[in-house]
């Protein structure tokens, strides 16, 4: 008698419906940004609603898929619930589709070439230079993420100087030597508009070639501080 429901996938077929299921949870814009917060550290949905623009639903949705397809995870705490990323190889997979998206997409280089890359026309810093620099005591790094994100894992020996507030802060930076500047990742525009912001003010500036999460996953110093956040 034939199978009504057609015939039984081989276990190569299954693994790649499986697969699919990470790719469909990884195929939104939305979904993708999540990952990009959430690299930083743990935050609360509501937290995340607020930084992508998102409503508090939409956002508890898309989440919700990341946790299904196990890219992201959750636990309670007291009124809130917080998530965070499942797998420290995450970053990676999402790392490596950014990679592929600038080396075969017309349309991100595009991007890439108008909102990024004319905000700063010079080499960015490669991490084992920056370590170097730092050594040498040529260079202070500033990390010009919110204080939420710093407090739950910096590049060790930074500064938290967050973009909003960097104006106020120019005259804790030292002039006699180079300025890094990072942020979330390659393609978060805090650092850009940093190094924009300090080269106008006088200051020697560059900016950290890829982010925190790259500097995580290549097992360079880090430093943590414990903070209350909702």
């Amino acid at each position: 008698m034939a199978n009504p429901t057609g015939p039984t996938p081989s276990p190569k077929q299954a693994l790649f419906e499986q697969l699919a299921v990470i790719a469909r949870a990884l195929g939104s814009g939305a979904r993708l940004e999540l990952l990009d917060f959430l690299a930083q550290g743990e935050r609360s949905v509501e937290d995340l609603a607020q930084v992508t623009g998102l409503s508090v639903a939409n956002t508890s949705k898309h989440l919700q898929q990341l946790k299904a397809a196990g890219l992201a995870q959750a636990r309670r705490d007291g009124k809130h619930v917080r998530y965070g990323l499942a797998d420290e190889a995450v970053p990676a997979a999402v790392s490596a589709l950014r990679g592929l998206a600038e080396r075969r997409s017309q349309a991100v280089a595009a991007l890439l070439a108008s909102y990024l890359k004319q905000r700063d026309d010079l080499e960015p810093v490669p991490a084992a230079e920056l370590l170097e620099r730092v050594r040498d005591g040529l260079a202070t790094v500033i990390d010009v993420r919110p204080a939420v994100e710093y407090a739950q894992g910096h590049v060790a020996g930074a500064l938290n100087v967050p973009l909003d507030r960097l104006q106020e802060r120019l005259t804790d930076l030292p002039r006699e030597h180079e300025i890094v500047a990072y942020c979330r990742g390659p393609w978060c525009v805090l650092s850009f508009e940093a190094v924009a912001r300090l080269r106008a003010a006088g200051f020697s500036a560059r900016r950290l070639e890829d982010g925190l999460p790259e500097w995580r996953q290549a097992g360079l110093p880090m430093e943590q501080r414990s903070t209350t956040q909702s």
